[in-house]
């Protein structure tokens, strides 16, 4: 789960101007208005999940947003095969497709959609009230460009994608799960890396930032020794500015209390 989110600032249902329309090949894979509360079993890689299931409390508005919405913009994670031109058929046969992994109540994540909308983004997360806040936004902003999965991304990554069908991947503050402990939960490993290797076309751009410099270090050494991919940055390091995540609430966070963000940028070979 994304531990960084801003501040909402979205205006209540009734002043949502209008709704996005339905694409014709958006599957409907839920059976009721909202994301099922286990779509499929957790495949852990390394010895146990990666992430904290959380429904929580979801407000009215979301709720509303998710009986209207989800069955057209949301998908779940049941590790059957996926075809991600058919997801995203409003967008052109060429445009690039990126996944998030985690984006907590999704303001983040709207922006960047609104911002970029010839990019179509899959955001994947398992907390049901980011699912509904998030489904909120996008139809406030009209960004048909935007599709959310409920479930573990690793099923998703594993069964569900075809070889060779993300431009991009992004993973912006996971659980650093600081306890010596918990650290075979850290998402970013060598088996993970495998595994997102898979859907990645050669050139494709993965995204991480962090805000914990243990797990930073720990990311830039994983990946640096992994043969797939090949750091952007210049002098092999941290790479410099934030590339395209939008800024987040507990990324300000961190940097109230002296935390220093760290962007990792490497590409699929």
């Amino acid at each position: 789960m994304s531990e960084n989110e801003t501040p909402s600032t979205a205006p209540p249902d009734a002043a949502i101007p209008r709704e996005m329309p339905e694409p014709s090949g958006s599957p409907a894979q839920s059976p009721r208005p909202g994301p099922a509360a286990n779509p499929a079993p957790a495949r852990p890689l390394h010895g146990g999940r990666t992430f904290t299931p959380r429904r929580g409390r979801v407000t009215d508005a979301q709720r509303r947003a998710l009986e209207r919405l989800w069955t057209t913009w949301g998908l779940e994670v049941d590790g059957s095969r996926l075809d991600l031109r058919a997801l995203f058929d409003t967008l052109p046969p060429d445009a690039p497709i990126v996944l998030e992994i985690g984006f907590g109540m999704g303001e983040a994540t709207a922006r960047m959609a609104a911002d970029d909308p010839a990019t179509g983004i899959l955001a994947v997360d398992v907390h049901t009230p980011g699912h509904g806040h998030l489904l909120r936004l996008a139809e406030r902003n009209g960004s048909t460009n935007l599709r959310i999965a409920n479930g573990d991304a690793l099923v998703l990554l594993r069964e569900m994608l075809e070889p060779d069908s993300l431009d991009g991947l992004r993973l912006y503050f996971p659980d650093p799960w600081p306890k010596k402990r918990h650290h075979k939960r850290r998402i970013v490993q060598p088996e993970f890396l495998d595994l997102a290797a898979g859907p990645l076309v050669s050139g494709a751009l993965f995204e991480l930032a962090t805000d914990w410099e243990p797990y930073a270090e720990h990311m830039l050494e994983v990946l640096d020794a992994h043969p797939d991919y090949v750091n952007t940055a210049p002098d092999g390091g941290y790479a410099p500015g934030q590339g395209s995540r939008a800024p987040t609430r507990f990324e300000g966070q961190g940097l109230r209390k002296g935390h220093r963000v760290h962007d990792l940028r490497f590409r699929r070979r």
